[in-house]
Formats: structure tokens, sequence, C-alpha cells
């Protein structure tokens, strides 16, 4: 069975992915850092569904986290035929309250994590037949929610990342593709006030909130799709075009 490593896939859209590609074949290697029991109800699920999987404890806030969970991926698995780069951490602060340690320790989270995981894990997705990488970035590096939104050091490693897509996608090709799904108004009444929330909506074509369910199935698609590489996949609604 193919094998797929998600990192913070115990919760919320990481877990749902997590599921997809059980469903869709997969065997899954679960990474967590403070959602460990989380992750251990989810692996026992997918056992018990007659899927191989396990979880993978890092801490991608710490210099040394991705590289330690490499190597835990390393030396049970000679082969990796998926990285989904999930993890993340976000949070609203206005540009002129955002410190010099609040910018570093976001885009340790969501840029150095994923750039070293994946430049660790390069022996083991070269040793699969035909390996994947998928970075979940996000729809607002090109078109931000709202002015109120505030989360400018959030996007600036979500953009980061999302160039590193294209990046990655001509240096490690043809052996590795590398593509990404930029979610837009998915699951976002935790992260925003019922105000932006509905101004949001009002502006999103589709006139609803998405579903950790439709990024899953976007991450599923990409993982399975042969010819599709460097590309960015917006899961949004169409919010992006409005």
């Amino acid at each position: 069975m193919p094998l797929a490593l998600v990192t913070g896939g115990a919760v919320r859209v990481g877990a749902a992915i997590t599921r997809a590609l059980a469903a869709a074949g997969f065997d899954v290697v679960v990474h967590a850092r403070r959602s460990l029991s989380q992750a251990d109800a989810l692996v026992q699920e997918l056992r018990d569904a007659g899927r191989r999987a396990w979880v993978a404890p890092a801490d991608f806030a710490t210099p040394h986290g991705p590289l330690e969970l490499a190597e835990q991926v390393r030396r049970r698995h000679p082969s990796l035929d998926l990285l989904v780069n999930n993890a993340a951490s976000y949070e609203h602060l206005a540009f002129e309250a955002i410190t010099r340690e609040r910018l570093e320790s976001m885009l340790a989270v969501n840029l150095h994590a994923p750039f070293l995981l994946t430049q660790a894990l390069l022996p083991s997705l070269r040793a699969a037949d035909a390996a994947c990488v998928v970075n979940i970035t996000d729809m607002a590096v090109t078109r931000p929610y709202t002015a109120t939104h505030a989360f400018s050091h959030y996007l600036a490693g979500k953009a980061a990342l999302e160039q590193l897509t294209r990046a990655w996608a001509l240096e490690l090709g043809p052996a590795i593709r590398v593509n990404a799904v930029a979610p837009g108004p998915v699951a976002i009444a935790d992260e925003t006030t019922d105000e932006q929330r509905q101004d949001i909506l009002r502006r999103t074509p589709l006139r609803r909130e998405g579903s950790p369910e439709d990024v899953a199935r976007a991450v599923v698609f990409l993982a399975t799709a042969p010819y599709v590489s460097g590309q960015t996949l917006r899961v949004d609604g169409g919010l992006s075009i409005a």
C-alpha cells in the first residue's frame, strides 16, 4: 500500500485529510504536536478499518522538530509516497503589533518546518515509484479576506510555501510531483467575528462556507493525478475570483 505522512494530521482539516487518504487506499503516518490523544484515537480508527497507521510526535516550533520527524519516518519506512505539509500556526494580530519573536515563531511552523521536512525526506520520496508532495497554503495569500482580517505574518509564510510549490516542482521533477491546496473560507467560524464571516460569505460565489472534507478531497485528487505538478488548487467557493 502507498504510504502518506500528514503533518498536523490529527485534528480539523488535517484529520479530514488523513481519513480521506486512508479511504483512498493509503497507509498513514499521523504527525501531531499537542493533539496526541486525538492522534491516537484517529490511528486506532484507521487500524480498525484495516489500514496501517501510526502516530509520529514532533514540535515544529523547535529548530530540530522537522528533522526529528523525518528521522522517525525514515527509520520505519524506506520509502514515502506522499507528504502533506498541513501543520500550521495561525493568529490574528495587527501588523504594528507583530514582534520579531511572533514573526519568527509563525515562520518556524508555516515555512521553515515544511522546507526542512521535505528536504530531509527527499531520500524516502525518491525511493518511491512516483512520490508527491502537497502543501496546504491559503487562498488569502493572493486575496486577503478583509482589511480587518489581520494576519500578515501568517500570510508571509503561506505565500512563501506557495512559491516553493512551484520551485520544487521544477527542481524535484520528474521523480517527485509537488502541488498545493489553498483553502478559502473553510471552517472559519473560530477565526473570524460573525460580521467578518458574513461579509466573506456574501462575497463568495457559492455563498457558503467550505468544510475540511472539501480540502481533503482536493488533496486526494492531487495525490493521485499523475500529470499534475506545480499547481495550486484553490478550494474557496470562488472567493479568489470575486
